[in-house]
């Protein structure tokens, strides 16, 4: 395989009106893609899609959805459909956290972390993986985190989503190769995005520096682009290293607790 080449393809993003979302549509605009843009925050993306157009001259649409709602898959494509758009790439970006232990959390609210955190990433998926398999010509990228790699007090659910992305598409990858479609699980750890005002404390964090969202997009386009792309990979030096340690070098008591420690501390 060769590097990707983006143009004239059609890359729908979730989670698009900011953050690694937005980042993901001002690269791959750069790259040619034209783009479809999806998220509950319609001003926002309508600012992005004007940037790009006008910097790029890419074609971009809009979709206002909440991807918490019921079938997102199968209404995107239908909504698609009826306007002649035909994604070749899938970028599945959009989840939340709740932090906080897992019995004083709001019930209503972990119900909707499910549904748009693993819901919408395998109906998504789902609804668009045969067109995309079919054109062999793109991407699919479901973000993942570092959480996906260890359990997580007090991000208890967002760990657990996350370790259900990192399994369903290295999975997907097997099945998809030697259709020149090339899948990816993207996990960055702590990255300068809208995600802890979300949370709602920097405690989230661990106490980690902090990423730029460039960076790790970067990463993950530097990845497909390679001759033989992996099932996954993990956003910065650091936190490769933390992965190998928790895989290689610790009890899962020892990590556990670790990460325990990380989350109870801080500002």
């Amino acid at each position: 395989m060769t590097a990707v080449d983006y143009r004239g393809q059609t890359t729908l993003i979730t989670g698009a009106s900011a953050g690694l979302g937005a980042e993901f549509a001002r690269q791959l605009a750069a790259r040619g893609s034209d783009l479809v843009l999806v998220a509950r925050r319609k001003e926002r993306m309508e600012e992005l899609a004007a940037e790009l157009r006008a910097r790029h001259r890419v074609q971009v649409h809009v979709a206002q959805m909440d991807l918490a709602a019921d079938s997102p898959g199968q209404t995107l494509a239908t909504r698609l459909e009826r306007l002649g758009l035909h994604p070749t790439s899938v970028i599945n970006n959009a989840g939340f956290a709740t932090f906080g232990p897992f019995h004083q959390a709001d019930p209503a609210r972990l119900r909707r972390e499910i549904a748009v955190d693993v819901t919408a990433v395998a109906d998504i998926s789902r609804a668009f993986v045969e067109q995309l398999r079919t054109a062999g010509c793109g991407v699919l990228v479901n973000v993942a985190s570092m959480a996906a790699y260890q359990p997580n007090p007090r991000m208890a659910l967002y760990g657990a989503t996350k370790a259900f992305v990192l399994s369903l598409t290295e999975a997907l990858w097997e099945e998809s190769r030697g259709t020149g479609l090339r899948v990816l699980a993207l996990s960055p750890g702590a990255t300068r995005t809208e995600f802890f005002d979300v949370v709602g404390t920097m405690r989230a964090a661990g106490g980690t520096r902090l990423a730029s969202p460039a960076a790790v997009v970067r990463t993950a386009l530097a990845a497909l682009d390679r001759g033989n792309p992996p099932p996954s990979v993990i956003a910065g030096r650091m936190n490769r290293v933390a992965a190998f340690a928790v895989r290689r070098l610790a009890t899962r008591r020892q990590v556990i607790r670790a990460v325990g420690r990380l989350t109870a501390g801080g500002a």
